[in-house]
């Protein structure tokens, strides 16, 4: 491995760490980040797949205890709500994504669209924050099946580069009366499921280039998108206890208005 290809593997991974559970879109910044940075690995896009499951070990591996003991007290009333829940609410876009996923990677995988979702999601961001009081839907465990679906729906929406999966998900959640950490848990919670899914799909589809030789590469990116990816799983928990989601609003826009002089 090239010192070239290895500088890649670290600054592409940590953008997709620190941005994947930040409701900034981390596919969008991975599409800039790969075009400033010129990253032009043969395997880029079997590299995108393990820096996105670096980001779901971080995930696992923060909520460890509290999944494990979910899974091993299925016949609890909790524990089969949690899990029906991140089922609904994995459902739609898991059907919407398989049924375009050729079509999206072929007309909206650029940095015009990416700009463009980047903008619209924060001024998105902005309307909800200004007309949404604090939910009563205090814990994951309070979450209805109404709700989870809903927030499955407003997922869909994030199958477009740019718009952000969190971001997506989370102020769905606000929406529909949960509060700020509970929205930014349960959407922890389904990144599991979705980007499995999506990450075993891609490996399929990939299947083909995958190399012995690009096996640091890979494994350098998932380790640098598994660290930053904790350390922002972390700080956002905390975050939300005080603050609203205005100021990646703020971001969003600003970002995506220098991406689109930039690229348009």
């Amino acid at each position: 491995m090239t010192l070239i290809f290895f500088i890649q593997a670290v600054v592409l991974g940590v953008i997709e760490g620190l941005t994947e559970f930040l409701p900034i879109s981390s596919t969008g910044h991975l599409i800039i980040g790969a075009h400033l940075i010129n990253a032009n690995h043969p395997n880029i896009e079997v590299f995108e797949i393990f820096i996105q499951l670096g980001a779901i070990l971080a995930i696992i591996y923060e909520y460890r205890i509290q999944l494990l003991n979910k899974t091993l007290h299925l016949s609890d009333q909790k524990s089969k709500t949690f899990f029906s829940n991140i089922f609904l609410a994995f459902l739609p876009a898991a059907i919407v994504g398989l049924a375009f996923h050729d079509v999206i990677k072929k007309f909206l995988f650029n940095p015009i669209v990416v700009s463009c979702a980047l903008i619209i999601g924060g001024i998105l961001i902005l309307l909800i924050e200004k007309k949404t009081n604090i939910g009563s839907t205090k814990t994951v465990d309070h979450i209805s099946h109404k709700q989870s679906l809903g927030i499955g729906l407003f997922q869909c929406l994030a199958l477009i580069p740019g718009t952000s999966r969190s971001g997506a998900t989370i102020m769905g959640g606000l929406l529909l009366k949960l509060d700020r950490k509970t929205a930014t848990e349960f959407s922890f919670f389904l990144a599991i499921p979705i980007m499995f899914a999506a990450s075993f799909y891609d490996l399929l589809k990939n299947l083909h280039s995958l190399s012995s030789d690009d096996l640091w590469f890979f494994l350098i990116g998932l380790s640098t998108a598994f660290i930053s990816a904790l350390i922002v799983v972390r700080f956002l928990i905390k975050f939300v206890a005080h603050n609203d989601f205005k100021i990646f609003a703020y971001y969003r826009i600003l970002i995506g208005i220098i991406f689109l002089i930039l690229f348009y």
